[in-house]
């Protein structure tokens, strides 16, 4: 990439991107520095996956491996999962407790109690009066990296920018509102998925704020009734642009599953009949009829509720192509038995190979490879205008969250693409 192909020109909206940016190696490490590591809270986890003390959550910020903890004394902790030693991994369980124990480091026995602070180095002083540490080796000095914890209706956040205003200040008001709906009494966690794409993690972020493909891709949603471009729909973005939330009203009335196939482009091929009808049944249990909502929180976290699926979608990004998706489902700590099995059936419309989300994957990375080599060549967002706004109805014909992700992208990434490029390294 270079001056004249920045992914926005100065002063006006993000209206193209060019290619280099899913692409180029010195691109991702600068969006690690400025963004994962910089002035962002980056989802964790959820406070029900650390109910009791010691327990223990193993995950990412950016490309950097974190682990959240809960202390004996109830806090919340995260530290980067490097040992102060010799830079090994010190966790190597994605899940658990550790209430009985440190966190040993299994190459040299380094041990850290769930704050991330060393607590135990084998033969510090020596044996026999050899070898060993100096006098003055002070262990509070080779503690683990540790991030700043703030929580959100039960949703964790870490951050490692010791400026950045408070985590309720950084999503705002309106996508409080919206986390808050969602988390709107206690969660139980009922599984998880992880799901891997050969593609840049951007271009997850821009699948998830694009409602333009929704119908139109997901040949499910019409062809079943969830959802249609004319359905009751909004979105709404953060003042920044990054952040974003769409809500799509249940349909009225009866459903007329022909009417709905009127307005795809295309139909489901074979026979479009489920064997169980009752994955279809929504049950609304918030107050409103608002059956989809998919909320953006950049940079690395999607909420959802579909039907009756809740969920997180955590963007791990680990490499230009390589981009993983954690999917943690949850219910309401007070659903009965009834209520559970009907989300877990419902749970069939989502994750990595879900009625509906399956064909994400393939997009991201069928747009991965479509750009290789397109450096200099960019993409065309202008669908429903060439202008960020904050509110919208309806939505589904129209780019423009996708344009606000990427006016909140440059607005973090400050000089640092235009240092790229000019140095001839994007």
């Amino acid at each position: 990439m270079n001056a004249k192909t920045m992914p926005v020109a100065a002063g006006s909206e993000p209206t193209a991107v060019d290619y280099a940016v899913y692409h180029s190696q010195a691109i991702f490490t600068a969006e690690q520095e400025n963004i994962f590591r910089g002035q962002t809270w980056c989802y964790l986890g959820l406070e029900a996956e650390l109910a009791n003390s010691g327990d223990f959550r193993s995950t990412h910020v950016g490309n950097t491996p974190v682990v959240v903890t809960r202390a004996t004394d109830g806090t919340i902790h995260a530290w980067v999962n490097r040992c102060a030693h010799k830079g090994a991994t010190v966790c190597r369980s994605l899940r658990g407790n550790q209430a009985d124990g440190a966190f040993v480091c299994v190459y040299h026995q380094w041990a850290y109690d769930a704050t991330g602070a060393l607590v135990g180095v084998p033969f510090r002083r020596g044996m026999k009066g050899v070898g060993g540490y100096q006098a003055d080796f002070d262990p509070a000095e080779h503690s683990l990296e540790r991030l700043r914890v703030e929580s959100f209706a039960g949703m964790v956040f870490g951050t490692f920018s010791p400026a950045i205003a408070p985590l309720e200040d950084f999503l705002g008001p309106v996508m409080r509102k919206y986390i808050s709906r969602v988390f709107q009494r206690p969660v139980k966690v009922l599984g998880y998925a992880r799901q891997f794409m050969a593609g840049n993690w951007k271009l997850y972020s821009e699948n998830s704020r694009d409602s333009y493909h929704g119908a139109l891709l997901h040949l499910f949603y019409p062809t079943f009734g969830i959802y249609r471009q004319s359905q009751e729909s909004a979105g709404e973005l953060s003042e920044e642009g990054f952040h974003n939330v769409f809500t799509v009203s249940k349909p009225k009335g009866d459903v007329d599953y022909d009417s709905f196939g009127d307005e795809a482009n295309r139909e489901m091929q074979g026979e479009a009949k489920l064997q169980d009808e009752r994955l279809l049944a929504f049950r609304p249990e918030i107050a409103d009829d608002v059956g989809l909502h998919i909320q953006s929180i950049f940079p690395s976290v999607v909420v959802q509720q579909i039907q009756n699926t809740l969920a997180t979608r955590q963007i791990v990004p680990h490499g230009t192509d390589r981009t993983e998706l954690v999917w943690t489902y949850f219910g309401y700590a007070d659903d009965d038995e009834e209520t559970t099995r009907h989300r877990l059936r419902n749970l069939n419309l989502v994750g990595p190979s879900g009625l509906i989300s399956m064909e994400d994957g393939e997009a991201v990375e069928l747009c991965q490879q479509g750009t290789i080599g397109a450096e200099g060549k960019r993409s065309f967002v202008e669908m429903g205008g060439d202008d960020v706004r904050q509110y919208y109805a309806p939505m589904g014909m129209d780019e423009n969250s996708v344009r606000g992700f990427w006016k909140g992208y440059l607005g973090l990434m400050g000089n640092a693409l235009a240092d790229l490029a000019a140095e001839g390294r994007a």
